[in-house]
């Protein structure tokens, strides 16, 4: 089937703002949008689909993870450090615990726009479009800020730029440097039973470099000491701004969409003969399918026909997105008919979209231990449908913030107006999203020593 950069404009697009008070406005920022440069490269994109190539043969693990949505008025070059340094430290964790590669990708750089369950908000009698993001509206409950305009759309590539320019100095220029891992701490985990923890592990990893040039291999030649690959992604939900950043790879002549080095499809834009699918199939960057309740094993397999006919490794990811409550029921049949139909793909678990609830405040929010008992889930599911738990899905930020119940710090419903401060959904604060990793890190490690006494 031909394919073209906007060949999805003739297909049904659920979830794209059509309300735009002058459509060629929209077009004329498009048009400028495509004679920007890139935000990220085709070779980068070539070595993520190498790396998660190797997270489907279970090699390596993926760790994603990030703000639910970017905001402009959270854009901070500490907010971005803070993050990107607990994607550090989880990833440490995990690369401990599992004994393998961790792949760094993070909501981030573009995560802009929100898929709403209704098309409008209702407050006193007055009703207005609902908030959809930044790069679409604002969040203020007015007509003007509701009102979408496409100039946010260059707003959102120059933070997405601004985003990715510092976190490419973070990635090579010393800072993600292993020998740096005990200045990763963020001040307001001390005291923190997660403090103590990542204090022990930074110490064997400072001792394991230690001893590692006392036998002469020095750190600073060592580039999986000194630097780190680092990589964005977010949902390819505004098609309008994704074709404008797809442009043709000069050294292969294949499509690559420059917005993000991974792209997902929602669980509400997944439709076969739908607009996000159609553009999603002629690109060359990975892409996450969201898997939740009401999609079948059918369904599954004929996205697959349609987004990687050649069965290529890397190049798609199943994000599991079920709810604690149905994730044991609901996901075994998926794993089940991808398997026996011998499809490469990368298992991903986001536990974090089927777990919200209102509390009694009024606050949306997500329990921790909902979270933790989906992701046990998930991993028990595919190590007994034979295949591997390669990721998780993480909506979580570096701030101090209260947005999601438990964990250790014993979040109650009364701390969420503490520090609410999420745009959209809750998130993971950096203390619940460390002790989520070093769960995960005793599981794998666990798996490890039952397969070794099995093999003795």
């Amino acid at each position: 089937m031909s394919w073209t950069r906007d060949s999805w404009r003739d297909k049904p697009a659920r979830h794209i703002p059509n309300d735009y008070p002058n459509p060629e406005a929209v077009a004329a920022v498009e048009a400028e949008l495509a004679t920007y440069p890139p935000l990220v490269f085709a070779g980068e994109v070539r070595r993520l689909r190498d790396s998660l190539g190797a997270v489907s043969r279970g090699e390596a693990f993926l760790l994603q993870g990030g703000d639910c949505a970017e905001s402009f008025k959270e854009f901070h070059p500490n907010n971005i450090r803070d993050t990107f340094r607990v994607l550090l430290q989880m990833a440490v964790a995990l690369t401990f615990g599992a004994a393998m590669p961790v792949v760094k990708v993070g909501r981030i750089a573009g995560q802009f726009a929100k898929p709403r369950s209704a098309p409008t908000e209702t407050k006193d009698g007055v009703t207005l479009p609902s908030y959809r993001g930044d790069n679409i509206n604002g969040m203020e409950f007015d007509e003007k800020a509701r009102t979408p305009d496409p100039q946010r759309l260059l707003r959102a590539y120059g933070q997405a730029a601004a985003t990715l320019n510092l976190i490419r100095a973070f990635a090579t220029g010393g800072y993600a440097d292993l020998r740096n891992v005990h200045k990763w701490n963020l001040e307001f985990v001390s005291g923190n039973a997660q403090e103590g923890r990542y204090r022990v592990l930074a110490d064997k990893i400072s001792e394991a470099i230690t001893f590692m040039e006392a036998c002469g291999v020095e750190g600073e030649d060592v580039r999986a000491i000194r630097e780190v690959d680092f990589y964005t992604s977010h949902e390819a939900l505004l098609l309008g701004y994704e074709s404008a950043m797809t442009r043709v790879d000069s050294t292969t002549g294949r499509w690559y969409d420059t917005s993000a080095h991974l792209v997902w499809i929602g669980d509400r834009t997944r439709q076969p003969d739908g607009a996000h699918v159609e553009f999603c199939r002629g690109i060359e960057n990975p892409i996450g399918i969201k898997c939740g309740p009401s999609l079948d094993p059918g369904e599954l397999l004929t996205l697959l026909d349609l987004l990687n006919p050649k069965n290529e490794p890397g190049r798609i990811v199943l994000i599991a997105r079920f709810g604690a409550d149905h994730a044991g029921e609901g996901l075994p049949p998926l794993v089940r008919k991808v398997v026996a139909e011998g499809r490469d793909v990368v298992w991903s678990s986001d536990p974090m979209h089927g777990n919200t609830i209102k509390a009694s405040s009024g606050y949306k929010t997500r329990p921790f231990d909902a979270i933790l008992s989906e992701v046990k889930t998930f991993i028990d599911v595919c190590r007994a449908e034979g295949a591997f738990p390669g990721g998780v899905h993480f909506e979580m930020t570096g701030q101090n913030v209260t947005e999601c119940l438990g964990g250790s710090q014993e979040i109650s419903e009364d701390d969420l107006s503490w520090r609410y401060h999420t745009h959209c959904d809750p998130r993971l604060n950096a203390t619940q999203s460390l002790e989520l990793a070093y769960i995960l890190a005793d599981r794998f490690k666990s798996f490890r020593s039952d397969a070794m006494n099995q093999h003795l």
